[in-house]
């Protein structure tokens, strides 16, 4: 079953009978200040850069029947005191990055009040469109309460609370304790003490030795896998651009949660790691991979004191597991160390990051694509069901459902969200229609759950997977080469190259690697560049620096090893052999220093 359903904003909704902005002031917490943590200044670097709407994150909280608007303010307000999070501002000078948080003692913050005396047929869609619309709206972080709320109301009964959220200080795992601590105080719960470290805690242990030792130890993982492992996970035709609008496809299924509390009984896997072996075994064989490298973002929450934590805790996870084993029983044997050591290696400098993976891709001579990210938010606090209780039918969920949602522009070809594993398997993924026209990414995510019934039943071998599942492998055609672990066009590279040295002659051919090794230590052959100056003074050095300034949205592109610099074309330009007996000016790796 297909169904398409769009969140952005009702037409024909009753507008408001009254609508209120009320200043809730809060007292009470103890002022402090310190060091941003990793985890902010990778998201601050984001915040300044990206548009609002790109990296602002929402969500839609339900309220008991009958609460009042009084009983919400409070609840917001309780929320405000517990957690510093809430109370930190960044200040920092314009055209800076800050590099200081402060925690308030006391403060105000506004609350919108939309009060209907006919609410529309889907509320919850209503809510989802205005908490999406408060994302459009730049927050300021050097003043700016991090939470824009929107109450609806009916009649004065607030029946949900619109949020959007500053991605400097929250994440998805934050705001699921939000508003887990939301519903319990308006049901009238007692909140449990505080026990997860805050974000000057946090900040505290990263500028500690034993943090400073494991942010360098994530760099050198990272650098591991950015220097050996596929450069794009889609490298193919149709991959272009660095940014995807692709619209949000739903799977609810109670077939998939039943084969995958199967699996994990018949292997003694977790369901978590199942899954995510099941998901990684057919993105690589879709992508005609030998590894799945994927960021695995909700993975630097698996420490305890983390868990609750009220902070943005949004550094990547970054897991590369190798799909060349016979079988899924093989694969999933070997997924959960590759995921713990991804999540142990998930907390360092982005500064220093991003500064190792520009050093180490010029050294390569590529450019690392986030292309596919995978969040199980599963396990977080949950507030809405899976579908409303009108039958019985409603209350379990479908055996197969598959619907289609909003618009996004995201930086990633695939992303996929673990909403619930059980008694559904909820997901919500966006994958780039260029890639993935709608009825693939439908074949995809019902592919997903083939695999895992049939791995229910028994192991499945992985040269099997068409069959199982429906999904094929892409065709890439004949000028499409396995070099330097990635997937490259020689012709394209040569194009590209010959493009940025303003239409010179270029060939491109493939070569065993020279005397001395790759200048990346990369073992088998590279591509070699052939390049016909006609006497100009270009050198290897200029040519990888050219060549790397049109890389990035170019995944099918990868740098030559070598630039062999020559006067003229040959007579038959299309031979490398020709190429090879031509006087060479100057040859070498362009890798000698960055222009």
């Amino acid at each position: 079953m297909v169904s398409e359903r769009d969140s952005s904003r009702l037409k024909d909704t009753p507008a408001p009978a009254r609508a209120a902005t009320l200043t809730v002031a809060y007292e009470g917490g103890e002022e402090r200040r310190g060091p941003v943590t990793m985890g902010q200044a990778n998201m601050i670097r984001c915040v300044l850069r990206d548009e609002p709407e790109h990296i602002n994150i929402h969500d839609v909280w339900p309220t008991p029947a009958g609460t009042g608007t009084a009983a919400a303010v409070d609840a917001l307000r309780t929320l405000a005191v517990r957690h510093e999070g809430l109370r930190t501002t960044f200040p920092h000078d314009p055209g800076s990055a800050p590099r200081e948080q402060v925690v308030a003692a006391a403060g105000a913050f506004t609350v919108t009040v939309l009060d209907h005396d006919e609410l529309p047929g889907d509320a919850a869609v209503y809510a989802e469109s205005l908490a999406r619309e408060a994302r459009g709206e730049r927050f300021r972080l050097d003043r700016d309460f991090p939470l824009r709320v929107t109450l609806v109301a009916l009649d004065g009964a607030v029946a949900y609370a619109a949020v959007a959220a500053s991605h400097a200080v929250t994440d998805i795992s934050a705001l699921a304790v939000l508003k887990e601590e939301w519903l319990t105080l308006l049901s009238g719960g007692t909140l449990p003490a505080l026990t997860a470290l805050t974000p000057l805690g946090l900040a505290a242990e990263e500028a500690a030795p034993t943090g400073i030792r494991k942010s360098a130890a994530s760099l050198r993982y990272w650098e591991r896998i950015i220097r050996t492992g596929p450069q794009a996970m889609f490298a193919e035709p149709g991959a272009g651009g660095t940014e995807a609008a692709a619209p949000r496809l739903t799977l609810r299924s109670r077939r998939g949660a039943r084969a995958l509390a199967a699996v994990a009984e018949r292997t003694g896997g977790l369901p978590a790691t199942v899954l995510l072996t099941a998901w990684c075994a057919l993105l690589a064989h879709r992508a005609g991979q030998p590894a799945c490298v994927t960021a695995v973002p909700t993975a630097n929450r698996h420490e305890p004191r983390l868990t609750r934590s009220v902070n943005t805790l949004s550094q990547d996870a970054l897991l590369c597991l190798d799909v060349r084993v016979p079988s899924f029983d093989v694969l999933l044997s070997k997924a959960w160390g590759a995921a713990l050591n991804a999540y142990r290696h998930s907390r360092f400098d982005a500064v220093s990051l991003w500064e190792m993976i520009d050093r180490t891709t010029f050294e390569r001579g590529s450019r690392f694509a986030r292309d596919v990210a995978f969040n199980d938010v599963s396990t977080l606090p949950t507030a809405l069901p899976s579908s409303l209780p009108s039958g019985d039918e409603t209350v379990i969920g479908p055996e197969l459902e598959l619907s289609w949602g909003e618009v996004q522009v995201l930086p990633t070809r695939v992303l996929t969200f673990v909403h619930e594993t059980d008694p559904l398997l909820r997901l919500g993924v966006w994958a780039d229609p260029a890639l993935f026209p709608r009825e693939q990414a439908e074949g995809f995510v019902v592919g997903l759950v083939r695999l895992l019934e049939a791995a229910a039943v028994g192991d499945v071998p992985l040269d099997t997977l068409s069959e199982v599942t429906g999904v094929r492998p892409v065709e890439r055609g004949p000028d499409w080469e396995r070099v330097d672990g990635s997937w490259v066009s020689p012709p394209a590279v040569a194009e590209a190259l010959s493009r940025a040295l303003d239409g010179v002659p270029v060939h491109v051919t493939t070569a065993p690697p020279p005397d001395g090794g790759s200048p990346d230590g990369a073992a088998g052959p590279g591509l070699t560049a052939y390049i016909a100056a006609g006497g100009g003074p270009l050198t290897p050095a200029g040519a990888h620096a050219a060549f790397m300034d049109v890389l990035p949205g170019r995944p099918g592109l990868l740098a030559p090893r070598r630039y062999v610099i020559v006067q003229d074309p040959p007579a038959e330009a299309d031979l490398s052999d020709a190429w090879v007996r031509q006087q060479i000016l100057s040859e070498g790796t362009g890798r000698d220093r960055r222009m």
